[in-house]
């Protein structure tokens, strides 16, 4: 056996699906929880995205844009507890990390720490270890992505998620209207709730699409309907199928969710705002960050890493 309890349990918490299937698929797939996923999905027993991760980290993560200078940045900064991630200070020192970015254009979280904090003539990094030695915590910057043009933002559940959509507009001027800031508003809560893997079809990497048409095509097998067809029918009807998957993960064709605002997708929702302003207004680009994304080890074991990487 290529695999451990923990396999089979993780496994579990990412398809759903129940211990006996699980250890079947990882035994066929000698222990790859990847191929294991696969061999699930192939069957019909799990559905196309995984679960997200269990996560351990606690902090904030913020959107930020600042308008004058059409810029943005969404950041992650974590603590041990909730507790922490609740505190002004902590969340001022956030915010001050994300101004601080916009204003010195630091590409790297090692630049932004060795960066000046907010004219004090203290780098960023010094200021960070004052507000350990304060709260009496370790917390670390973990990560940030900026965008530019013009933004909107949405922070959802106190930085449990934090989100950033761009717009080309024809007529900027009406990116000062409350209705565009609106609908901005709900693009961005689209993409907290309903988490695309892609803006439009034309993001869509090619190795995941032929992926997704494998995976299509193999369940065509499992199906008795479908087990006589020739192999380049199932191919058109696999690829023909693709449009569910698109639907599903790419923005502008997700089903938007504000249906008591408009009833369409998100792509149909953007132009019956634009039509409204009377000019044209295309979404080209998100930024979409959970916190603690990624990060799959029990609490004391992620306090412990922020520990020594504060400790260098």
């Amino acid at each position: 056996m290529n695999f451990t309890a923990q396999d089979v349990k993780a496994l579990r918490e990412k398809t759903g699906v129940g211990m006996m299937e699980c250890k079947k698929a990882l035994t066929e797939a000698d222990g790859d929880i990847d191929k294991a996923i696969d061999y699930l999905r192939e069957r019909g027993l799990a559905a196309a995205q995984k679960k997200a991760a269990r996560i351990a980290a606690e902090g904030v993560v913020l959107s930020y844009a600042d308008d004058a200078a059409k810029k943005g940045v969404v950041i992650e900064v974590n603590s041990e507890t909730d507790f922490v991630a609740k505190n002004e200070k902590f969340v001022n020192f956030v915010k001050d990390c994300a101004k601080t970015i916009i204003a010195t254009g630091v590409k790297t979280v090692e630049e932004l720490t060795a960066a000046e904090y907010m004219g004090t003539g203290r780098t960023v990094s010094e200021t960070l270890n004052d507000l350990i030695l304060a709260i009496g915590e370790n917390m670390k910057i973990r990560r940030f992505e900026v965008m530019e043009g013009v933004l909107a933002t949405y922070v959802h559940a106190g930085g449990s998620v934090g989100v950033m959509v761009g717009f080309d507009v024809a007529d900027e001027s009406k990116a000062d209207t409350a209705e565009f800031k609106e609908m901005g508003k709900n693009v961005a809560m689209q993409i907290a709730a309903m988490s695309p893997a892609y803006l439009d079809e034309a993001s869509v990497p090619q190795d995941v699409i032929d992926h997704e048409k494998s995976i299509l095509a193999s369940q065509m097998k499992e199906d008795p309907k479908m087990a006589s067809k020739p192999e380049a029918v199932l191919e058109k009807i696999a690829a023909g199928k693709m449009g569910k998957y698109y639907k599903e993960n790419c923005l502008v064709d997700q089903e938007f969710v504000r249906g008591d605002l408009y009833d369409g997708n998100v792509k149909g929702y953007v132009d019956s705002v634009a039509k409204t302003l009377g000019t044209e207004i295309k979404i080209n680009g998100f930024i979409r960050m959970t916190r603690g994304e990624g990060i799959e080890k029990r609490q004391e074991n992620f306090a412990e890493e922020i520990a020594k990487q504060i400790n260098g």
